[in-house]
């Protein structure tokens, strides 16, 4: 066998090797503050009346740094890993804060370096790879949960619109129904048709145009 089809050969099983999962990380039990019901926020450890009031009141929350500025006004700091264990609203791998990334529970100086080490992150399945170099698989899929990459709208497979949190068989089918995109405001105009102007901004963070 010749070097280039070495190459091509081991090319080909490296991504058959890939993780198979969709752009956000699989939900492990995290609430999304976005979607979850006031009874499932009043159930978190650590969240009173008033940070559940707030929480409702303050949707939707477009980044962790948004969410933040509730929770630190109603928790004290050595409760922020708690709450972050049971409530999130994912970030964006290419476009997170350091700070952001910060707040993830486990997640120290170090690991948000290796974060922001692999950008541009193209695929979820790139995150799995790169940062299993320095955690093992279960951790890989805990921190996996945390974040997301957008997802291009023509060309996403069903299993990644999916993927989208609180997107259901009926709103993928209105994604797809448009294609194709030409713009964002293109998605913004056709998809608010069917939810209001703060749900077109909530799923608007998911997705791009390449």
């Amino acid at each position: 066998m010749n070097r280039r089809n070495i190459i091509w050969t081991a090319t080909v099983l490296f991504v058959i090797s890939l993780p198979a999962c969709a752009q956000v990380g699989a939900n492990d039990g995290l609430l999304n503050p976005n979607l979850a019901s006031e009874e499932e926020l009043s159930a978190v450890d650590g969240l009173d009346g008033d940070a559940v009031e707030a929480l409702v009141d303050g949707r939707p929350f477009l980044r962790a740094a948004d969410l933040h500025a509730v929770i630190s006004a109603h928790v004290a700091e050595d409760q922020y890993d708690a709450i972050y264990a049971a409530i999130w609203v994912p970030i964006d791998l290419n476009d997170a804060t350091s700070e952001e990334i910060g707040l993830i529970p486990g997640v120290g100086r170090r690991m948000t370096h290796e974060f922001e080490e692999y950008r541009p992150y193209t695929a979820l399945a790139q995150f799995h790879r790169e940062i299993g170099k320095y955690v093992d698989d279960d951790e890989v899929a805990r921190l996996a949960q945390y974040v997301y990459v957008r997802i291009d709208l023509n060309t996403a497979s069903g299993e990644e619109i999916l993927s989208i949190p609180g997107v259901g068989l009926r709103m993928r089918h209105e994604f797809r129904e448009y294609r194709p995109y030409e713009a964002m405001a293109q998605f913004r105009r056709e998809i608010g048709k069917y939810v209001d102007d703060d749900e077109v901004e909530r799923l608007a963070r998911y997705v791009e145009i390449r």
